[in-house]
């Protein structure tokens, strides 16, 4: 009796624990994958003077794209990265009947999961920074603020941004999740329930 019941709360911990996850990566992968894809098509043509020939002006035509950028090309591949992991993660889940996720796979998944937040982590603060100097310039290095000048080109960066910190949280979530199902059920109150009274 007493294993019956342990088993049959451990199955329902497991099928919540499966749900959560589940929910959390698509929502991560969303997050993500749209990050990457925003930035990824992020781009603006612009025209401006940049001098006079006597009373003819002279005009240059400059574009901003996120190719310019080491810091938003590895924002766009680490976001891509995380989303491929999530996805993959996701079709073990709902195809893998008959992988078992215990022991070795659980913690092969929990060690991917914190790589991935960490991969991503470290893209979203690489581009919010350059970001940062490309709304308001730095005056001590004389490097010039470009959003003035490129205003859909910044506010689709921020809206990536905002997509890469919320699958940040998100990923963050779903390690902790990952790892707490490391733990080993507690059979504690089973014990001691099924334990007679003695006496004296």
């Amino acid at each position: 009796m007493q294993m019956a019941v342990s088993k049959l709360v451990l199955a329902a911990t497991s099928r919540k624990s499966y749900k959560v996850l589940l929910g959390l990566r698509v929502l991560a992968f969303s997050a993500t994958l749209s990050a990457a894809i925003v930035m990824g098509l992020n781009k603006e043509t612009k025209t401006f003077v940049v001098g006079n020939v006597g009373n003819t002006p002279v005009k240059a035509t400059f574009t901003a794209k996120f190719q310019h950028t080491p810091a938003f090309v590895f924002f766009v591949v680490a976001n891509a990265m995380v989303s491929f992991h999530n996805m993959l993660m996701m079709a073990m889940q709902l195809f893998g009947g008959k992988i078992e996720f215990t022991g070795f796979h659980l913690l092969s998944v929990a060690i991917l999961d914190m790589l991935n937040v960490t991969l991503i982590s470290a893209a979203a603060n690489a581009a919010a920074f350059i970001s940062e100097v490309g709304k308001n310039g730095n005056k001590h290095a004389r490097w010039d603020k470009i959003c003035d000048r490129f205003a859909t080109y910044c506010d689709h960066g921020a809206g990536a941004l905002i997509a890469a910190f919320a699958g940040v949280v998100l990923m963050l979530t779903i390690s902790a999740v990952s790892i707490s199902r490391l733990a080993p059920p507690n059979k504690c109150s089973y014990s001691t329930a099924a334990t007679p009274s003695v006496i004296p």
